[in-house]
């Protein structure tokens, strides 16, 4: 079939707006929900202008991944890098484990989805880029290379397992106090009771 020529310039939406919007239904619907047509109508334009931007599903689901992994994984290591301390950055990383509604719910559908190439392809992208980072912090903190990398991998087993708990179990996440005491016991078993002595807490990550 013929594709529709291109959107008028006033009609045309910037490859962000499919983008923000293919992601919104990923986290509110699943990945198989993404569809040209559907998302046309949700943005009230016509087809034309997703083919201005985008060749077919697959880059837009390539592109929009893209943008997940810059926004939530990305943008979030910058900001931590701003922190010294390696222990307050994994602090901060653990405590903040639910602060995106979007974040979570993307990643949960995306591993129902995981059989679609982009999708494989970003969720390697995120756990390499995630778990080097918590591995280096672990590094700086003066763990082994070793020993680093098998706490950073537990450290993100836990992080997954709590983000499909929120979906699976949302009625057994802990509220509230609870929460509070949840994560106290999460930081004590990652954090707080591990580490190289003080002087060694700020040695550079050797990777």
């Amino acid at each position: 079939m013929p594709r529709q020529r291109p959107a008028p310039v006033s009609n045309r939406l910037s490859p962000s707006d499919w983008e923000d919007a293919a992601l919104d239904v990923i986290a509110a619907r699943g990945v198989a929900a993404v569809s040209i047509e559907a998302l046309a109508r949700q943005l009230g334009v016509t087809k034309g202008s997703f083919y201005w931007h985008f060749t077919d599903r697959t880059a837009l689901l390539s592109r929009s991944l893209l943008r997940w992994q810059v926004r939530y994984t990305g943008k979030v290591i910058e900001a931590l890098e701003s922190i010294s301390d390696p222990r307050e950055r994994l602090t901060r990383l653990i405590a903040g484990t639910d602060a995106s509604s979007v974040a979570w719910r993307v990643h949960v559908a995306l591993s129902a989805s995981a059989h679609e190439v982009p999708v494989a392809e970003a969720l390697a992208r995120v756990s390499k880029q995630r778990i080097a980072y918590v591995e280096d912090c672990y590094r700086a903190l003066g763990f082994s290379k070793d020993a680093a990398r098998s706490r950073a991998v537990l450290a993100y087993s836990a992080y997954l397992g709590f983000l499909h708990l929120k979906l699976e179990g949302p009625a057994e996440v802990p509220t509230g106090a609870k929460r509070a005491t949840y994560l106290r016991l999460v930081l004590n078993a990652l954090v707080e009771k591990h580490g190289g002595s003080s002087g060694a807490r700020h040695r550079p990550a050797q990777r």
